[in-house]
């Protein structure tokens, strides 16, 4: 890696012939019209505008499609360097400040707008002044208007009236020759004024020089440097724009053989990962689960770091990418039959990544849908979530996670490492306070699942219920009522006292003691007390405890089949249920 800092002008030249260029990353130019003005009165103010990161082309290893800088007249030519970072800002420089066209940019509503950019002599003289008042943009007209048109408030169309207004033309700034016969008119203009002809100089001094001998820091990554280095150092440096993720790189890699990734994935996303779970998954998401099944299918090491991702063949992409995406949509049936049926309730994001990997292997011979292997697979999964194993990088995990299952579905003895590492503190339960929260999450899934039923209506929470009723997390002792009583917020506002109901329901609860809101329900006739109990104890609760407001039994009660419900799911035993920790907690095990 090399750091230097180039002249802005020479930067131009090579954006021109085409020596400087784009990875087809097929990202779009973004940056508005008044960011482009803010971006020239940094410049003309010889301010910092942060650095550009080049990699020199031709490394066999990263073959990258490119593209000429928007604007730029260059075809058909071999570039000498791409640029990583900085897209952005050399773009706007070069149309801005070197292109003889007008700029396309935007305004700040997304309308697409065409403007040459000038900067008024007076005020970028005047030291009292804000710069960026003194930088213009016009129409491709170069007549400025108002009143729909009708009145012309600056006419900039032709050499003459730039002299009159005192307005010089920015996209010449960097071109010395056109500068100087510009400079010609302008005196000749004021017939040699020496007021005029002083201004000029103070100008050319002030501005013009300063935005000719301007310097811009690159960092120059050699074309021997590494995929995975040139991702993660652009990461490194890179604190604002758009970034420069493991799916732009392979983008470009792929367009090589005329592969348009992007385009693909559009059409992958719209037809397999519009749904309420599945919209969470990014194109990073699925190269890694490719390059997931792809290792795993080589036979060799099973790996999906980031390194391997970007070594991606386009050919085992094509291979298997039609049928991982049914493997996440059969993930994806699997997740909403444990009760997982939105987004904004899925513990994890990233194990998504080897439950669909695992569905895909198992696709073959109808496997996935045999009754033991399923069982596993469920029981992974959630040894997953209570172990609270995919909270932060999990690349190692994944890998170790589906050969590990693989080989437990042919060896009963051959646990994977997340079921074997899997632990839940029981005291664990009094810290989810919100479905922030992993375990949080699966706990009120696993209510869901053991067909919980609405307190009022009796009707099991299925997904239709769930999608028509607005289910949500609500306190089965209700907030202000516990509050009232002083109870122990670790306790009632823990994941314990609470549960899914619909949203009439909880507005039928209120903020009154349990007993209360069962009476009250029972009175206005809408569901016999019998039936109303029935529902209630569907929740896991004990209905005693609540006839009897009884909060600290109601604790504990729930408590205990919540931690028999997880033993269930995870086929683990939690140990520590009646440990010293357990009793200073609950006030006595739960056991």
């Amino acid at each position: 890696m090399q750091t230097n800092d180039r002249q802005l002008s020479d930067l131009m030249k090579d954006i021109e012939c085409g020596n400087a260029q784009l990875p087809d990353f097929q990202r779009g130019w973004v940056w508005d019209d008044n960011r482009i003005k803010a971006l020239i009165a940094s410049i003309t103010n010889n301010f910092p505008v942060g650095a550009a990161m080049f990699l020199e082309y031709g490394n066999a290893n990263i073959r990258f499609k490119y593209r000429v800088v928007e604007g730029a007249p260059a075809q058909n030519v071999t570039p000498s360097e791409l640029i990583l970072d900085g897209q952005q800002r050399l773009t706007s420089i070069y149309s801005s400040l070197y292109s003889q066209s007008p700029v396309h940019t935007r305004t700040e509503k997304g309308r697409d707008i065409h403007r040459y950019y000038y900067i008024d002599i007076e005020k970028a003289l005047d030291t009292g002044a804000d710069r960026i008042d003194a930088i213009v943009s016009v129409p491709a007209s170069r007549l400025l208007t108002a009143n729909f048109g009708r009145d012309i408030i600056l006419d900039l169309s032709a050499p003459d009236k730039e002299y009159e207004q005192k307005m010089f033309p920015l996209n010449i700034i960097l071109d010395s020759a056109k500068t100087f016969v510009w400079m010609q008119g302008f005196i000749q203009h004021h017939n040699n004024n020496s007021i005029i002809t002083q201004q000029w100089m103070d100008f050319q001094g002030k501005i013009i020089m300063a935005v000719f001998q301007y310097k811009l820091p690159v960092i120059l990554l050699d074309k021997n440097t590494p995929k995975e280095a040139v991702c993660q150092v652009f990461e490194n440096v890179n604190t604002g724009g758009v970034s420069l993720t493991v799916f732009e790189l392979i983008t470009a890699i792929f367009a090589m053989n005329d592969f348009e990734l992007r385009k693909d994935w559009e059409v992958r996303k719209k037809q397999y990962f519009s749904g309420e779970l599945l919209s969470v998954i990014s194109a990073t998401d699925f190269l890694t689960a490719c390059t997931l099944l792809s290792t795993y299918k080589k036979g060799g090491t099973v790996s999906c770091k980031k390194k391997d991702v970007l070594n991606l063949p386009l050919s085992e992409y094509i291979k298997y990418a039609d049928l991982l995406s049914e493997g996440f949509l059969e993930a994806e049936k699997i997740l909403q039959e444990e009760r997982i049926f939105s987004a904004k309730d899925l513990p994890y994001t990233t194990q998504f990544i080897p439950l669909a990997v695992l569905c895909t292997l198992l696709a073959d011979g109808n496997r996935i849908r045999i009754a033991t292997i399923k069982h596993k697979i469920r029981q992974w999964y959630w040894c997953g979530v209570f172990g609270e194993k995919y909270g932060s990088a999990n690349e190692t995990r994944y890998a170790l996670d589906v050969t590990g299952v693989m080989d437990w579905l042919s060896d009963d003895t051959r646990l994977p490492r997340t079921v074997q590492e899997s632990f839940f503190n029981p005291t664990r339960l009094l810290s989810l306070q919100s479905r922030l929260s992993a375990a949080y999450k699966g706990i009120m899934a696993l209510v869901l699942k053991s067909h919980c039923q609405d307190f009022i209506s009796g009707r099991e929470m299925d997904f239709t219920v769930f999608k028509a009723e607005n289910i949500d997390i609500h306190h089965i002792f209700p907030a202000s009522y516990c509050e009232k009583q002083q109870y122990d917020r670790n306790l009632w506002n823990s994941v314990i006292n609470k549960t899914p109901l619909t949203y009439a329901t909880n507005r039928e609860i209120g903020g009154v003691a349990p007993s209360v809101y069962l009476a009250k329900i029972e009175k206005s006739g809408k569901v016999a007390k019998s039936d109303l109990e029935q529902y209630v104890s569907t929740h896991w609760i004990d209905v005693a405890c609540c006839r009897h407001d009884d909060f600290r039994e109601h604790i504990i009660s729930r408590a205990r089949r919540i931690l028999d419900e997880i033993e269930k799911a995870t086929g683990r035993t939690i140990s520590g249920r009646d440990s010293e920790e357990v009793i200073r907690c609950f006030g006595q095990p739960l056991t």
